[in-house]
């Protein structure tokens, strides 16, 4: 009984459907007792009563229709497992196909990036492949990995570190380090990483079981198996042969990178990673560092053709800010344009940017370390024949700037669920499951989002970026006070301070895609 009251909280939207079955009985039973009491019609008369009746006859069959909808909403909504906010409706059954069968989705980076991404989609789908750089080969091994001889597998714990269900206590797990005995100074994840590859005799395998072993969504696996080299060519001539150089070297030179490479160049894709690109139905690029920890994946023999090869949706995520000694003052459509460089054109159809609304003291620490916002010149970005999309994705963690994972997969995920309603499947279990956690995450991020001071009066839009529309006079005069900031000299902040000044006004180009318009998909 007390199951069956739950259905009239108002929270569960079915007594409307119930109200509309109601009135549609009492229009049909009136007509029909309107014919049988009348002992004699007239045309007008006779067409009023059939009217009265088809439209409670319509009302019946429309609010059997929606409700029965309904119910498959709340059978996936109230008892999913992943909802922590839920009203548990015992009386409703949930099947875990609905996750299972969910879309497929590859994510190929490395770093905090990934993992943000990774962060979000678990809570639509359980087909998730991340494909990892493993690329530290020569930096600073730690005494647990020269001791058991292991590979570079931070990243790939990072990533399953992501994937788990209680990220605080997997984390702690992984990161172990041992104290006392014979296993001082031995980190678990290492430990578990050798433990598995010498039952299974595969090191592909065994990070592949650790979706049952250690019941994470998803699986990981490395894009290689090879031993890899990241290295970077400079506009001056100058060759870097060790990825953590890279940034260090660019910035001392003032010389921007031309080219990354890998050695060697033949490096060979880890088993199951083609054959995850082919099935996926949507392949995630980024957010992370452009030329340490995107590109390289892409250079791998394979990967890039494999991505063009795909009829999946091909999405890059940007970053939100520039990296320093990597992508300084690099714009939205540099960072397109040197992964189309690299591996030329067909890996990204769509490019999901963040719309700039940052309070500037939280940029200040970032232009200190001589980081900024990235410009969002998406006329350029168009013309590389990209489909742009604004998402509200950043927000602040403490006194950093990150992707917000809820965000980024909600945007994700909807271009999916255009694509099912373009086809016509609204009524799959699966689109109804993606669509209403989608309709939950942005009413939670617009509830949670942190409110932008208005802007006090007119400023001349020096970017495309709403954040300098509003804040220019701001973010001048925080770059100008901080001309003695780390890693940046002063010449070049007065410089870019007088070229903001300078520079001739532009007009903000807002994309908002896929709101339920068919137009959207044009560029």
């Amino acid at each position: 009984m007390k199951g069956f009251l739950k259905w009239f909280k108002s929270s569960t939207k079915v007594k409307r459907w119930m109200f509309l079955i109601l009135v549609g009985i009492i229009l049909a039973c009136y007509g029909m007792a309107k014919i049988i009491v009348s002992q004699e019609l007239e045309f007008i008369d006779l067409a009023k009563i059939i009217a009265i009746f088809v439209v409670g006859f319509v009302c019946i069959i429309l609010g059997i229709i929606y409700i029965q909808k309904r119910t498959l909403e709340l059978l996936v909504q109230e008892t999913d497992s992943r909802n922590v906010n839920k009203d548990d409706v015992k009386s409703l059954i949930f099947n875990k196909k609905v996750y299972n069968q969910g879309p497929k989705v590859v994510v190929i980076g490395g770093g905090s990036g990934l993992n943000t991404v990774l962060r979000g989609l678990k809570n639509y789908t359980d087909n998730i492949t991340a494909i990892v750089t493993v690329s530290d080969y020569g930096a600073g091994i730690s005494n647990s990995r020269k001791l058991l001889e292991t590979k570079p597998l931070e990243d790939i714990a990072d990533s399953m570190i992501a994937l788990s269900a209680n990220e605080d206590l997997m984390r702690a797990l992984m990161k172990h380090d041992f104290r006392r005995g014979r296993l001082q100074d031995i980190t678990f994840g290492d430990i578990y990483f050798l433990g598995m590859q010498d039952i299974l005799g595969d090191f592909t395998k065994s990070i592949e079981q650790a979706k049952n072993v250690l019941n994470i969504t998803g699986k990981v696996l490395p894009v290689t198996m090879d031993e890899m080299t990241i290295c970077a060519e400079l506009d001056d001539g100058t060759v870097i042969q060790s990825r953590e150089k890279i940034p260090e070297v660019v910035s001392s030179k003032i010389s921007k990178i031309n080219r990354i490479y890998i050695t060697p160049s033949n490096c060979k894709p880890a088993d199951g990673v083609l054959e995850a690109i082919a099935e996926a139905d949507a392949i995630v690029i980024g957010p992370g560092s452009l030329y340490t920890n995107v590109i390289p994946n892409l250079l791998v023999k394979g990967i890039s053709k494999a991505i063009k090869e795909s009829k999946a949706f091909k999405i890059y995520v940007s970053n939100i800010m520039t990296e320093p000694g990597q992508t300084d003052n690099y714009s939205l459509a540099d960072h397109i344009k040197a992964i189309i460089d690299h591996v030329g054109k067909g890996v990204i159809d769509y490019c999901i940017y963040d719309t700039g609304e940052i309070v500037p003291e939280f940029i200040r620490k970032y232009n200190l370390e001589g980081a900024d916002l990235i410009e969002q010149d998406t006329a350029k970005a168009k013309a590389e024949g990209i489909y742009l999309i604004q998402r509200n994705l950043s927000y602040i963690d403490g006194e950093f700037i990150r992707h917000n994972p809820d965000a980024v997969a909600t945007a994700i995920i909807q271009l999916i669920c255009e694509d099912m309603k373009f086809r016509d499947r609204q009524n799959d279990a699966q689109y109804v499951m993606l669509n209403d956690r989608i309709k939950k995450t942005k009413k939670s991020l617009k509830a949670n989002r942190q409110p932008v001071p208005k802007k006090k009066k007119a400023d001349i839009l020096t970017s495309n970026s709403r954040f300098a529309s509003k804040y220019q006079e701001r973010i001048i005069s925080i770059q100008e006070s901080d001309g003695k900031a780390v890693g940046v000299p002063k010449r070049i902040q007065k410089e870019k301070a007088k070229a903001r000044r300078a520079a001739p006004p532009k007009h903000n180009v807002n994309f908002n895609f896929g709101r339920n318009n068919k137009n959207d998909w044009k560029k």
